[in-house]
């Protein structure tokens, strides 16, 4: 169920109770895509050092390995991962769109080749949602197709009313799991997917159809795939009107800083990206003045911190000058405090964001930090 507590322009201040917890809104999703953090980052972490309130699974990698049925056989991911927090599965509709090569889309579902050995899969709507029920996920994701951006306009038509009339089989088919007896959560919550590529008439007709279902939030898809931001965001302010007020709202694979205060701006409660913990993989950290490579040779004497005005546990602990020996020696404890500080600072923006909501000073917070927070330094 979703509170919205405080409103500034279109920016929403919200709680999203579920049965794992409540979520603070708007919030930033963690992404372990196969029940990690990639870079040694693990659940106790999330919990206990880094603000974190959600975390991200892959339907499509986790189905391939270990299997879900074997994830649902070990007590579901809650158990298999020590995560006791709300947990968000994607359906695999990006794998549709990001696995192009290896997939064949019909209107019963998609005809994939594994990535890892090449053996064929099928997956339509109710296999999705076996799958994610099997996960034992908070939130399931509806299976969607993402349609790659530009895409031609009668095919991106096409593909919405696919969308629709597969998530009309989603939500009957997740009815059907949530009342069996074997099932592992059997208040897991279904969210649809808005599509309509960079197309406002399409993406207003599709969530006006897709809002008639009364799910239990709407996310919009298909965003971040290469467009420009001033698409996405155009996007985005089209189709907010028709997104019901009630539900949590959530932009999926978004983004930088500065896109998510432009999103939250305009009405978006709930975003992930693997952004923060592939930059930081890389050496490329957030900062409060902006963004900065610690492979660079000036940080090999540096004692600071990585940002003087961040408190997590890396920044307490170690200096730029030991961050940047550790990427140069390649050494794995690189790739992890790297990590933490990322997602530590994308937790901490979104709590900064929700502490600037509820005193009313949003506006002020977002001039300030839109551009900055993108800048390289």
């Amino acid at each position: 169920m979703y509170k919205l507590l405080k409103q500034e322009g279109n920016a929403r201040r919200g709680e999203f109770e579920t049965v794992h917890g409540t979520v603070q809104t708007p919030a930033f999703m963690n992404v372990a895509t196969q029940g990690a953090i990639k870079g040694g980052v693990s659940a106790l972490d999330l919990k206990e050092s880094l603000k974190t309130q959600v975390m991200l699974c892959n339907t499509y990698h986790l189905h391939l390995r270990p299997t879900d049925v074997r994830v649902k056989e070990l007590g579901g991911l809650h158990t298999l991962t020590g995560w006791n927090g709300p947990i968000l599965t994607d359906s695999g509709g990006f794998q549709v769109f990001s696995l192009a090569s290896l997939r064949k889309i019909k209107e019963e579902g998609v005809y994939f080749q594994s990535h890892i050995d090449g053996h064929h899969i099928f997956m339509g709507p109710e296999e999705s949602m076996q799958i994610q029920s099997n996960l034992g996920s908070t939130i399931a994701m509806a299976f969607d197709e993402c349609v790659e951006n530009p895409a031609e306009y009668n095919y991106a038509e096409s593909s919405c009313e696919r969308t629709t009339r597969w998530l009309i089989r989603c939500k009957s088919e997740m009815e059907r799991l949530n009342s069996l007896p074997d099932t592992l959560n059997k208040n897991q919550l279904l969210f649809g997917i808005n599509q309509g590529c960079t197309y406002d008439d399409l993406r207003i007709n599709h969530m006006k159809e897709i809002a008639k279902l009364n799910l239990d939030g709407y996310a919009i898809g298909g965003l971040a795939v290469g467009e420009p931001k001033e698409d996405m965001y155009r996007i985005i302010s089209a189709v907010e009107p028709f997104m019901p007020k009630d539900k949590p709202r959530y932009l999926m694979g978004v983004g930088t800083p500065g896109n998510i205060l432009e999103a939250v701006k305009r009405g978006v409660d709930l975003f992930d990206c693997v952004m923060p913990s592939r930059n930081a993989r890389h050496g490329h950290l957030f900062t409060d003045s902006g963004i900065i490579n610690m492979n660079n040779k000036k940080y090999e004497n540096d004692l600071q911190p990585i940002d003087p005005l961040c408190d997590c546990p890396v920044c307490k602990s170690f200096s730029r000058a030991y961050i940047h020996h550790l990427i140069k020696a390649k050494e794995m404890l690189a790739a992890r405090l790297c990590v933490m500080h990322n997602l530590y600072f994308y937790n901490s923006l979104m709590e900064k964001i929700r502490n600037a909501l509820d005193n009313g000073i949003f506006e002020e917070f977002y001039q300030k930090y839109v551009d900055r927070l993108d800048t390289r330094i």
